[in-house]
């Protein structure tokens, strides 16, 4: 079988991530001005060198910033195309922890990208951030890679007229004059680009299931979101049972005011906009594939972006799952249809490797979608769906390649796949569906 093993891999986004170090935490303290789209920032970072730093590199959109410290002494710093800069006063060893801390502030922007602004993004009254895959930077400085999973706290002050959300649990929030301070803490380790705050005049609910699912939203929308939501319990439990336990101690959905061209993605939440929601459960296929992003993605994340597949692919394919185990079409009718469309379009795509323009290449998803609903034709339903939940338990809050699954999926079939997995995922032409 034909592998990208065996030779260094090219980096899709090379200006973002850096080497010499890990980050084990973030803790964000952030004051924001919905109006003027001000924010200030004070960013520590505890880290641990994997190789001698006389100097490192973080990445930081277009702020100012003011001040930054490295273990409690002050550092020189440059910063300049979206790239801080930084010379401690002694270098770190090798292995060692360190801590940094950044004192920054400025009008947030997202970063520019092949699909347009990427990260923090006023809405009309609000604001959201879509980090997915190099918007982070646009908010805080980190690590902009998708192998560097940390843990976080995120204190974010604004105006008490809106309601902040943020990843993980809320462990409090303290009004002080006209302002609230909302503090949140995400135990479970998670990439940069999931990361994600949430302004806006929202209504709290609450929705029944087997994990407690919250919900902020527009209160002129509440109806609407309670229909097109009043199934997502019932896919919580089916995911459950065919991916394996829920991995996060909560789910939440924020439903912007503003419309959204699609659903976007964050580590134990998704965000719809209004138009997504309609009343007649129009887009549930979005709300299954959000929702099954808590495994494949948030809990699962590649370890390289160019095994998207392994996000996209299985998050569309939960969309065919959750039409057949809910009365609807099966997976098969849906795997069908789509072969036959993708059979008509151009054979130019590597599943495996798409290259960085075309991660969010339609073909990406929907070829990904039929790579599995072929294995399970493959090896039957009790190896497939066995396969699935050993994926999810072995690499729970951990980063995964191709190479991760295709192993994965060889062993518990008791036979050598490597002819089925080139064709599907290394070869451009669509191979017939068994």
């Amino acid at each position: 079988m034909r592998t990208l093993a065996g030779r260094e891999e090219t980096p899709y986004f090379p200006d973002h991530g850096n080497d010499g170090y890990r980050v084990a935490r973030y803790d964000l303290e952030l004051e924001y001005r919905v109006g003027p789209n001000r924010l200030s920032g004070t960013a520590r970072l505890s880290a641990r060198a994997t190789a001698p730093l006389d100097r490192f590199v973080l990445d930081l959109g277009a702020f100012r910033v003011g001040k930054v410290l490295v273990d409690g002494s002050p550092a020189r710093f440059r910063h300049r195309r979206g790239k801080l800069h930084v010379v401690p006063a002694r270098p770190v060893a090798e292995g060692a922890a360190f801590a940094v801390e950044i004192r920054y502030t400025g009008n947030p922007s997202p970063v520019s990208s092949h699909w347009g602004g990427l990260g923090w993004e006023q809405l009309t009254d609000g604001s959201i951030v879509a980090g997915q895959p190099t918007g982070a930077p646009s908010w805080f400085p980190c690590n902009d890679r998708p192998d560097d999973k940390a843990r976080y706290r995120v204190a974010v002050t604004t105006a008490s007229a809106y309601e902040v959300v943020a990843n993980g649990r809320l462990m409090g929030r303290r009004r002080v004059g006209a302002n609230t301070t909302w503090v949140y803490e995400q135990d479970e380790p998670m990439a940069t680009y999931l990361a994600s705050v949430q302004i806006g005049r929202y209504q709290f609910l609450e929705l029944d299931g087997p994990v407690p699912q919250h919900v902020y939203c527009p209160p002129a929308a509440e109806a609407r979101v309670r229909h097109d939501l009043g199934r997502q319990g019932e896919m919580v439990a089916a995911f459950t049972m065919l991916f394996g336990h829920y991995p996060f101690d909560a789910y939440t959905v924020v439903v912007t005011d503003d419309d959204l061209e699609i659903p976007v993605e964050a580590q134990g939440m998704s965000i719809f906009g209004t138009n997504h929601l309609d009343g007649r459960r129009g887009a549930e296929r979005l709300v299954a594939h959000e929702l099954a992003h808590q495994w494949f993605g948030n809990s699962l994340t590649l370890a390289r972006w160019s095994d998207i597949w392994l996000h996209e692919g299985f998050a569309s394919h939960a969309e065919w799952l959750w039409s057949e185990v809910s009365g609807g079409e099966p997976a098969a009718g849906h795997a069908r249809r789509w072969h036959a469309r993708l059979s008509a379009q151009p054979q130019d795509l590597v599943l495996a490797d798409p290259g960085p323009r075309r991660i969010f290449d339609d073909r990406v998803y929907k070829r990904g979608a039929l790579t599995l609903h072929a294995l399970r034709a493959t090896v039957g339903d009790d190896v497939f769906f066995r396969t699935l939940r050993d994926w999810t338990a072995a690499h729970r809050y951990g980063t995964v390649t191709t190479g991760d699954f295709t192993a994965l999926a060889a062993r518990n079939a008791g036979a050598r796949l490597d002819g089925f997995f080139s064709a599907w995922l290394y070869e451009r032409a669509l191979p017939r569906l068994p």
